[in-house]
């Protein structure tokens, strides 16, 4: 990648942070072990980029060895010989990716059975669809290849109901609308999605729950699947999920850490017995401490 002149004289490591998907941490891993360079020579994560400078990234291949089975307590809300439905918590990556290499739901998942889907590969076992480190809630996992390709089918074909909680900032106007964008990769910072001409079509629906003293308690369904899909689209409509660094502000009087998002109801038709189930999970913690400040009236109807 050619530095712009707008990002000169910055920390290589702070400008790669910025422009990559992983994390300072886990540049600085790769700066240490020469596998960075500008201009074709080996740095310090303390070098500071020029406009003009030429910086090279070879990422190693994660490798098997590093997939561990890990002791973590996670909430399994129901599990048969074909699938599990897990409550994922926050701060909680779905599965290994550099920079995140331990701590992840697979590596929790591979402690708890040995019986997980191959058709994601070492990486991903098991995963069919994903939620962001801070979004709480609901993920489906396969613990085989034809209960994954089943559920696989359904994602693709919008068949499985997915129902998410937020709280925005602002005040919302309608109590009901649809967003209807097309979202893509921005252009100008790559660890976010935005809403591009060129991108791809994404449809999400709201319900307003509750109006709550500048903010809004919604209930969101998505027919589509992109990612950071409902977090671009309230943060396109002027109203961001309160906590959410990177769509909203950077500071929030609650002083939450992460996206106040829960996937609270999951729908699908059972891969191998062809009927329909659903599952939901409630609200957790963090997220009914700062309904409770705004004196919401309705947290009783998401307690479960």
């Amino acid at each position: 990648m050619i530095i712009q002149s707008d990002l000169n004289d910055i920390r290589v490591d702070q400008f790669l942070a910025l422009k990559t998907n992983f994390s300072r941490t886990y540049i600085q891993k790769l700066i240490k072990e020469k596998l960075v360079r500008i201009n074709d020579k080996v740095i310090k994560a303390s070098e500071k980029v020029k406009s003009g400078d030429n910086i090279s990234i070879d990422i190693p291949p994660v490798e098997e060895l590093k997939l561990v089975a890990e002791d973590i307590p996670i909430d399994i809300i129901y599990e048969d010989d074909d699938l599990i439905v897990v409550n994922k918590p926050k701060n909680m990556v779905v599965h290994p990716a550099p920079g995140n290499y331990s701590g992840t739901l697979v590596n929790a998942l591979l402690y708890k059975t040995k019986n997980l889907s191959t058709v994601n590969g070492v990486v991903r076992p098991g995963i069919v669809h994903r939620l962001d480190k801070d979004t709480t809630g609901l993920i489906i996992v396969a613990k085989n290849d034809i209960s994954h390709k089943g559920l696989a089918e359904q994602l693709k074909n919008h068949l499985v109901n997915k129902t998410y909680l937020a709280l925005v900032d602002g005040v919302v106007k309608d109590d009901m609308g649809t967003i209807h964008t097309m979202i893509g990769r921005n252009p100008k910072e790559r660890k976010k999605m935005a809403v591009v001409e060129n991108g791809k079509e994404a449809v999400t629906t709201y319900n307003v729950i509750e109006r709550l003293n500048g903010y809004t308690f919604l209930k969101l369904n998505i027919k589509t699947g992109r990612t950071h899909q409902i977090r671009v689209h309230l943060a396109y409509i002027g109203h961001p999920i309160v906590g959410d660094k990177l769509y909203g502000k950077k500071k929030n009087e609650f002083g939450i850490n992460g996206q106040l998002l829960h996937a609270h109801k999951i729908g699908f038709i059972h891969p191998a017995y062809g009927r329909y189930m659903e599952f939901s999970a409630p609200l957790p913690e963090h997220f009914t401490d700062v309904l409770k400040k705004l004196g919401s009236k309705k947290l009783s109807d998401f307690d479960k």
